[in-house]
């Protein structure tokens, strides 16, 4: 009796199982595969911000980098030999040409120049005897009363006698030259630097003579660059001289410390050739120093511009991208789907990017959000704040 209910409680079991798997069957074929779809919603297109691209008259400028240098500079030395009695100068003080430096010790010289006026005055009166003496000589041959040798002979003292005193003259004007270059005065006008060597040192002349201190010009000032050859060819194009179009250009500079181009100048000289290991051309720019803040060897910020403005198409620069070597922009166009486009660029003004190539004015690009879309995306455009100040600005105006 136990073995026939075992039996059926299994019976009972399986049939149980067998019960439950068709009811799961049934229900998964009548509300599953069986069901008819509910269709999905379409995807909404993505909000991006959008700007308008421009266009309009700029001057395209690009930067280099220089040194201030000033226009003259010169190390002074001693013309004469002897002890240096004074230093008539502050260090770092502004100076006029013609100011006394130094002083050697005149002494010496002072003697020379006293023997050298003696020397003269006796040759005077040597001359003078001469003259007499010839004079004299004139009056005896005209009455044959002295030979005519005698006679030369007193034209030739007269001759000797006047070279003498020419030659004693220019021993006074040496003695006195020397005597001036005992006061060592400023050749230039400029800010002379410290005294290198101070009273009571002996000085000499030749190629070994002591720097004593320097003077460098204040203003103008040259500011020293070089211009790469690309930018060369672009500038001699579009110049009114030919190839000579540079020497035309603005040219605007800013010291290390400044972020914009206070200081306005003009080229002042272009070297005749192009350096081969660098490929750049050594220009010189002028510039006015009237309140004496810049100082030759600063380093300059130089900004050289085409000339007269050009058309240009503008951007706003946070719209551009990059991948790998290549830049670009997403595009909006008229069906509100995104559009990959390379671009060319050139230099950046105050948040706008020229764009050499690839875009149009008028077009639509993405500013904002372009992390969330792809091209063939739909996207809504929103134009943000950019877009408006780029509008603002779509007028002939200087960059």
């Amino acid at each position: 009796m136990n073995a026939n209910l075992r039996m059926s409680y299994k019976s009972r079991a399986v049939l149980a199982i067998s019960t439950l798997t068709v009811v799961g069957v049934a229900s998964y074929y009548l509300n599953g595969s069986m069901a008819t779809p509910t269709p999905s919603l379409p995807l909404a297109p993505t909000p991006v911000g959008v700007a308008s691209v421009i266009e309009k008259p700029v001057i395209e400028w690009s930067e280099f980098s220089g040194r201030v240098e000033a226009i003259e500079h010169v190390e002074i030395r001693p013309r004469v030999t002897g002890t240096i009695d004074t230093v008539r100068f502050q260090e770092g003080e502004i100076i006029a040409k013609g100011a006394p430096l130094f002083t050697i010790d005149p002494r010496p010289y002072q003697a020379v120049l006293a023997k050298a006026q003696a020397t003269r005055e006796s040759a005077a009166v040597r001359l003078n005897l001469a003259r007499s003496e010839l004079a004299r000589s004139n009056k005896l041959i005209q009455e044959r009363a002295t030979s005519q040798r005698e006679h030369d002979q007193r034209a030739n003292e007269q001759l000797e006698a006047q070279a003498a005193l020419a030659a004693a003259q220019a021993d006074v004007q040496a003695a006195q030259l020397n005597l001036q270059y005992t006061t060592i005065t400023a050749p230039v006008s400029g800010r002379v630097s410290r005294a290198e060597l101070t009273v009571g040192n002996l000085v000499g002349t030749g190629p070994d003579a002591p720097v004593l201190t320097t003077i460098v010009s204040v203003s103008p000032v040259y500011v020293n660059f070089e211009l790469d050859e690309a930018s060369y060819i672009r500038y001699a194009r579009n110049g009114t001289r030919g190839s000579t179009g540079v020497a035309e250009l603005p040219v605007l500079m800013g010291l290390a410390t400044e972020t914009d181009y206070p200081y306005s100048g003009r080229i002042k000289s272009l070297d005749n050739q192009l350096d081969r290991n660098s490929g750049t051309l050594r220009v010189r720019a002028v510039f006015d120093n009237a309140n004496g803040v810049l100082t030759p060897g600063m380093y300059a910020r130089v900004r050289t511009g085409d000339g007269a403005p050009r058309a240009a198409v503008l951007i706003d620069d946070q719209a551009v991208g990059t991948d790998q070597a290549k830049t670009y922009v997403l595009v909006v166009t008229q069906g509100n789907t995104v559009e990959y486009r390379e671009v060319h660029l050139g230099p950046l003004f105050e948040g706008l990017r020229v764009v050499r190539s690839g875009l149009a004015r008028g077009e639509q690009i993405v500013v904002q959000g372009q992390q969330k879309v792809r091209p063939n995306d739909q996207v809504d455009p929103q134009p943000v704040a950019s877009s408006i100040a780029l509008q603002q600005q779509d007028r002939p105006g200087r960059s």
